[in-house]
């Protein structure tokens, strides 16, 4: 057990426990950013690139920051002093890809909207690909992707001791995510809590509209013609 780092497997969890609860509170219960104020595509190359990989979902100017930045965060060690290496990227690569279906699988877990209970196929619009058991296909599939990159991480160092720290670190997240599930109740009542009549001091606080709110459809409305047409992207 000396290649588990209980440390950096309880940090990283609560990295995505608080990715999960930031999500819940702008999305609610309308979750790929259905309901923001964001652009949906899944025409044109790029829309059908992702889509392809992304079991069919539409890719999201939410989702571009949201999973960006993460991966960004994720190579911060190499901007202070961490030497890059093929082994460490690979890494890192393989935390981003289990952190994914964690932070993802406890947006479920915790959004009253859902529960474990209902996340069921059939519920979930964004997720119409087979299911497996109680999950998607995709979060096997970023789970198996994420052992592969850490896999090719041993065999760039020539040393398994990558593969075997990542295995525990997944078993460490399961267990807490295990552990998550039987509390969820607790966050539920909470989020109940926070939205109970009267709570909200919205009304108590001052605001003000911003300078100039229609600069931001000054563009006119969006010209959507069919894609797929000579010409189109």
């Amino acid at each position: 057990m000396e290649d588990f780092d209980l440390a950096r497997t309880v940090l990283l969890w609560l990295w995505a426990f608080g990715l999960a609860g930031i999500e819940i509170e702008i999305e609610g219960g309308r979750g790929w950013a259905e309901r923001l104020p964001t652009w949906f595509l899944s025409r044109g190359r790029i829309g059908r690139v992702y889509g392809w990989f992304m079991g069919a979902r539409p890719l999201t100017g939410y989702h571009v920051f949201a999973f960006t930045i993460p991966l960004v965060i994720l190579h911060l060690p190499f901007g202070f002093g961490l030497e890059w290496s093929l082994e460490a990227e690979l890494g890192q690569l393989a935390i981003f890809f289990a952190l994914a279906v964690v932070w993802d699988y406890l947006w479920f877990v915790n959004n009253p909207a859902y529960t474990v209970r209902r996340f069921r196929r059939g519920n979930v619009w964004w997720f119409e690909v087979p299911w497996i058991w109680r999950f998607p296909l995709d979060y096997y599939t970023g789970i198996g992707l994420s052992i592969v990159l850490a896999g090719l991480g041993a065999l760039a160092a020539g040393d398994a001791e990558p593969l075997t720290a990542h295995l525990l670190l997944l078993a460490g997240l399961a267990v807490l995510t295990a552990l998550a599930v039987l509390a969820a109740p607790l966050y539920h009542r909470w989020y109940r809590h926070t939205r109970r009549a009267g709570a909200d001091d919205r009304p108590l606080t001052r605001t003000y509209p911003p300078p100039a709110p229609e600069r931001a459809w000054e563009g006119g409305t969006p010209d959507l013609h069919p894609l797929g047409e000579p010409g189109d992207g």
